[in-house]
C-alpha cells in the first residue's frame, strides 16, 4: 500500500514539483493545507521557497507551526526542504532582522559567506555516517540548491544516552554550511529533491520507506 504523503500548502514552495517527484517513487500524494489531512499522513512535507520571515507567516497563518509540533510529539514523520528547512531552527537573520523560527532545532539561519550569492546549482555534499537518507548515494552525487542564506558552525549537543543525537550532512559554498539533518521523525535538506534528478528521487524513496 502507498505511503499518504501530504505537502503541505502554505504559499511559499514548489508544491507541484514535490508533488511529482513524490509520485514518481510511488508515494499517495496530496497537496493541501487542511489540518486534519496533515496531521493524519503518513508523511508531511514542508516545502519553502523565499523570505525567511515571509514563509513563517505563511505557516503560522496556515497553524502549519502547530502542525509540526504536534506530528513530532506523536513521533510522526516531517520533512522540510529549501527555506522549509530552514524554518525549523530556531530563528533566522535576513537583512539585519531576526525572525523566531519553529525551534525544533536550536541555531541561526544567516547569509552565506560565499564570493557568489546565491548559490545556485549542483553541489556535492558529506553525508553523516549511517546517513539512511542518503542511503544508495555515494559521494560524488551532486544535488541542486538554491539559497542565499544556510545554518553554519552548527552542533546539537545530546546529554541524554537515551537519544540519538541528529545526524549532519554537511556541504561546502564559500564555508560549510548544513546540507541535510536527520533527527527522529524529523529529516530536512538545504538542497532540492525534487530537482536533483535521480538522486533526488533515491533519497525521497529513502524518506519514504521509513514512513
Amino acid at each position: 500500500m502507498s505511503k499518504k504523503v501530504v505537502v503541505f500548502d502554505y504559499g511559499f514552495g514548489n508544491v507541484r514539483s514535490a508533488e511529482r517527484a513524490l509520485a514518481h517513487v510511488g508515494a499517495d500524494v496530496e497537496i493541501t493545507r487542511d489540518f486534519d489531512r496533515a496531521m493524519n499522513a503518513d508523511g508531511l512535507l514542508v516545502p519553502g521557497v523565499g523570505a525567511f520571515a515571509a514563509c513563517m507567516r505563511g505557516l503560522r497563518d496556515a497553524r502549519g507551526d502547530w502542525i509540526v509540533d504536534r506530528r513530532l510529539s506523536g513521533g510522526r514523520p516531517v520533512m522540510g526542504i529549501c527555506v522549509g528547512m530552514q524554518v525549523l531552527f530556531a530563528r533566522g537573520v535576513e537583512h539585519g532582522v531576526e525572525t523566531d523560527g519553529l525551534d525544533e532545532w536550536p541555531g541561526t539561519v544567516e547569509p552565506l559567506k560565499a564570493p557568489v550569492v546565491p548559490h545556485m546549482g549542483w553541489n556535492t555534499v558529506t553525508p553523516a555516517e549511517g546517513s539512511a537518507l542518503f542511503a544508495g548515494l555515494d559521494a560524488e552525487t551532486r544535488y541542486y540548491f538554491v539559497h542565499s542564506y544556510a545554518v553554519r558552525d552548527w552542533s546539537l549537543v545530546v546529554t541524554n544516552e537515551a537519544i540519538k543525537p541528529p545526524l549532519v550532512t554537511w556541504a561546502e559554498h564559500g564555508e560549510p554550511f548544513v546540507a541535510a539533518v536527520e533527527n527522529g521523525p524529523l529529516w530536512a535538506t538545504q538542497f532540492h529533491p525534487e530537482k536533483s534528478g535521480d538522486a533526488g528521487s533515491q533519497l525521497l524513496t529513502n524518506w519514504i520507506g521509513t514512513l
